[in-house]
């Protein structure tokens, strides 16, 4: 659309996945896709070749000019964007969900080649942002918590960077706004943010309400003002307005949601793992709850792709916490909270130790009263649905509910399909190695489920049109679920149709998916759920 006069410009574009848009002005813009698979079906046949294209407004996409990627230069994921002045295009580029390569193309100088700023996949690189031909540049490399760096574009390698930001013992996730350069923290699954100029002077720490996750900062540089928002498991998420001279927040917009965080809390604890490794979880439940082992409660995890799991509010989980229910979350060996190091601790011939960390946070949960055997429920979506699989085949005793969702779940064939293979920097394949076969067939949550052993009550989750994490996994492995299930609890399936993996999923869908989820639970844990006065 011509936002001046709101005509329809009339160009479709087909094919587009794992893509953003990066506008060059008002010509056309850059964007990412894969080719139809040679074998398979569109939903399920493996994508190696990742193109970025640039479409010219009022051409056909037949003539779009392939710009990087494709069977010439083979990479399984290629994005970009275009810097604010719009002088540089910057190209990212992967094999699998850790490493990248990052690359500039000089878009003010005709003809000009597009240049290597780093060239393997060992660490990752992003473009925060640029003061002319200087570069400021996010890295992990030779920094596993992640720095900031300024080099000039005409020699960009690794060599010749100046350190702005040092690393720290925290995660570092950068943005820029205002001529300044934000630098936001993990801290124990929390954030706190700093203010630095472009020197790599630190001016201000923003103060935030509380802890919880904050998240912008970003903005044009010419700006005097961004905005945040903040968020935790008792707050909901608010934007506020920063004045980045003055450092003051103040609130821009509330959530009009019906809630009392007065009446609730968080509390967070760190527990020992089974090799003793200190993990932290985060509980919120209603204040005054009895601690008697009979509260219905969810233990949430990801444990994967250096993602880190940060406090978040969520009416879903707050119907529950009315109920006397408890939300927990665990941030588990695999996520990003602690850096690469906690990353590659969870990975490959490591993977057992995220199933570990699951297993002992409900152990923890049970030990302090907080819950028990036969109120306790677990959940987890894509990785987090392989978390579910596994505790759940590997200790069926310790839950009564299992929420399986879009889960990968068949961990010998999971990279023959889509996307797959890129998450092979986690996850290890059955290709790789005899070792690696044998480890990934032990706790693979179809082949670990054995006939006649007593399951939790489980409600596995997909989508039809699931291209990300083909639904197969999960149709095996309920089908399977089902034929071994030696006790009593149900074993169901809900599949979600012209559905996919979850994003943007419709208002009314996700009412459904947790309507049927919080039913399922209080049903099989023999409660009634009442409504709300």
């Amino acid at each position: 659309m011509k936002t001046d006069d709101k005509s329809i410009v009339g160009d479709t574009l087909v094919d587009v996945k794992f893509s953003g848009i990066a506008w060059q002005g008002n010509e056309g813009f850059y964007y990412s896709s894969y080719d139809k698979p040679k074998a398979g079906s569109a939903l399920s046949g493996l994508t190696q070749y990742h193109k970025l294209y640039f479409h010219k407004l009022g051409t056909p996409q037949k003539e779009d000019e392939l710009i990087f990627g494709g069977e010439k230069m083979p990479r399984r994921y290629v994005g970009a964007n275009v810097t604010e002045d719009a002088r540089y295009l910057v190209i990212s580029a992967a094999n699998t969900t850790s490493g990248n390569e990052l690359y500039i193309k000089d878009l003010k100088t005709p003809g000009s080649a597009i240049v290597s700023i780093v060239e393997n996949f060992d660490q990752n690189h992003g473009l925060i942002d640029n003061e002319g031909s200087k570069l400021f540049i996010y890295t992990n490399l030779n920094a596993p918590n992640g720095r900031i760096v300024m080099v000039d574009a005409a020699n960009p390698k690794p060599e010749n960077w100046k350190e702005l930001i040092k690393e720290t013992k925290n995660v570092l996730n950068p943005s820029a706004g205002g001529g300044k350069l934000f630098a936001n923290y993990i801290v124990d699954a929390v954030t706190k943010v700093y203010q630095y100029d472009r020197n790599g002077k630190m001016e201000q720490e923003i103060q935030l309400p509380g802890l919880g996750t904050a998240a912008g900062f970003a903005s044009k540089v010419q700006e005097k003002e961004l905005f945040y928002t903040f968020t935790s498991y008792v707050y909901p998420t608010t934007i506020f307005k920063y004045d980045i001279s003055t450092g003051k927040s103040s609130l821009y917009k509330k959530s009009k949601v019906d809630f009392d965080p007065s009446k609730y809390e968080s509390k967070q604890f760190f527990y020992a793992s089974k090799d003793g490794t200190k993990v932290p979880v985060i509980v919120t439940y209603k204040k005054g709850i009895p601690l008697n082992g009979k509260n219905p409660t969810v233990l949430y995890g990801y444990g994967g792709f250096n993602v880190s799991l940060t406090p978040a509010f969520s009416t879903s989980v707050v119907s529950l916490l009315e109920q006397g229910g408890i939300y927990a979350v665990a941030n588990l060996r695999g996520g990003g909270e602690y850096g690469e190091e906690w990353h590659l601790a969870g990975t490959k011939m490591q993977k057992q130790n995220v199933f570990d960390d699951f297993i002992a946070a409900a152990e923890f949960l049970v030990s302090k009263k907080y819950t028990s055997k036969e109120y306790l429920a677990i959940m987890g979506g894509s990785n987090g649905g392989l978390l579910v699989g596994a505790v759940m085949t590997q200790r069926p005793e310790l839950f009564k509910v299992a929420f399986p969702a879009v889960g990968v779940l068949d961990m010998l064939r999971y990279h023959k399909f889509t996307a797959g293979a890129g998450w092979a920097y986690d996850y290890g394949t059955s290709a790789d190695s005899k070792e690696m076969f044998e480890y990934l067939y032990k706790y693979s949550p179809l082949h670990a489920l054995k006939s006649g052993v007593s399951y939790p009550a489980t409600l596995v989750n997909t989508a039809d049109h699931d291209d990300r994490v083909v639904p197969a996994h999960s149709f095996k492995f309920a089908a399977t679920l089902q034929e071994s299930q030696g006790g009593k609890a149900p074993v169901l399936i809900s599949i979600q149709t012209n559905a996919g993996h979850g994003a943007g999923k419709p208002t009314d869908k996700a009412i459904e998916e947790i309507a049927d989820r919080w039913a399922f639970m209080f049903y099989n844990m023999g409660l009634e759920y009442k409504p709300v006065q």
